[in-house]
């Protein structure tokens, strides 16, 4: 079968196409033909650690979709032919985050990803295609849609009459503008692209702002908000952005927190974090439970995820190196 590896020896061709053997389930396994697999800016990172031993001959990607094509023993669940998306996390399932379930997320240090013909993974880290979308739009709901499921809905408890401010419009920030409108919150969306931000706004974008022409655009939430600030800011800038995203904030206010694109300093005003009465909540990603959820709300809504530009499996390295741009809109999709 076809597959990619990360490959520490490469130099700067670290991502190598190969074929390899199809892999065979075994007690409680599923095999799945991938029809489609989905980056993530994680999926930037590991690249550009994998002349790291650990990450060797690694299979990655996380997220991927496609059809149930055989079955190992005491697989009750699913059938052949069924339509599965892959959790993030291969072993968690239910229950709170265990710092255990690390390893166990798809594409990294110990597991192998989605960027494959046929996978095998647990019948218990998989779940349900919504029967009203594609193995490509399925594919890319494992960690930007379950992120902005998990972080907006499940713990922060968004709802209507909420104001979310997303920053940027990548698959994470897209997903929770979906959300945000499905669940009759307004949204804020900030970007240093007009055109971006006149899309944002078909989805429900209601205030936008172009960080570049106003570089200080948490006054501009303040007075587009009449002081009040947003309830909710789903935070993929990290700490370079956190002062601002605080004065964006409303009194008891709460932080979503995924990524760090900025980086890792400076450190945030937690003054000011307490002075609020504000919340940071820590998320990373989610649990095959918390995928289930998030599918039911995408059937009863029918919302179909934002896809920027698809791929075919011999242009991998273009649809990395298109994410890297920054250009993308949505959801950077490779099909096999």
């Amino acid at each position: 079968m076809k597959a990619y590896h990360l490959n520490s020896h490469a130099g700067a061709g670290r991502l190598v196409r190969a074929d390899v053997s199809k892999p065979e389930p075994a007690d409680g396994e599923v095999r799945i033909r991938v029809e489609a697999a989905s980056l993530n800016y994680r999926d930037l990172l590991i690249l550009d650690r994998a002349g790291e031993s650990e990450l060797n001959g690694r299979v990655p990607l996380s997220d991927g979709a496609g059809i149930v094509d055989a079955i190992g023993p005491d697989v009750g669940q699913w059938q052949v032919g069924d339509r599965v998306a892959a959790s993030f996390f291969r072993d968690w399932v239910t229950g709170p985050f265990k710092s255990s379930y690390v390893p166990s997320s798809l594409g990294g240090n110990a597991t192998d990803g989605m960027l494959a013909e046929y996978v095998v993974l647990p019948a218990t880290a998989l779940v349900p295609v919504p029967p009203h979308l594609s193995s490509l739009e399925a594919a890319t709901l494992p960690c930007a849609g379950v992120t902005a499921w998990h972080g907006l809905v499940t713990r922060g408890a968004m709802g209507k009459g909420d104001l979310l401010l997303v920053q940027g419009t990548g698959g994470v920030a897209l997903f929770g503008l979906q959300f945000a409108a499905a669940l009759g919150a307004r949204a804020i969306v900030i970007s240093s692209s007009d055109e971006k931000l006149a899309r944002a706004r078909t989805l429900g974008g209601s205030i936008l702002i172009n960080y570049r022409d106003t570089p200080d655009w948490d006054a501009a939430v303040m007075k587009a908000t009449g002081g009040a600030g947003a309830s909710h800011v789903l935070e993929l800038g990290g700490p370079g952005t956190y002062d601002r995203t605080l004065r964006s904030l409303a009194s008891g206010g709460k932080i979503i927190q995924i990524g760090v694109l900025t980086g890792f300093g400076p450190k945030p005003d937690l003054a000011r974090l307490q002075w609020e009465n504000a919340d940071i909540i820590g998320v990373t990603v989610g649990s095959v439970e918390h995928f289930t959820a998030m599918n039911r709300f995408l059937t009863d809504h029918a919302i179909h995820p934002i896809v920027d530009r698809i791929y075919g499996f011999e242009d991998v390295p273009k649809a990395y190196a298109h994410l890297r741009s920054g250009s993308h809109f949505g959801k950077v999709v490779v099909t096999l």
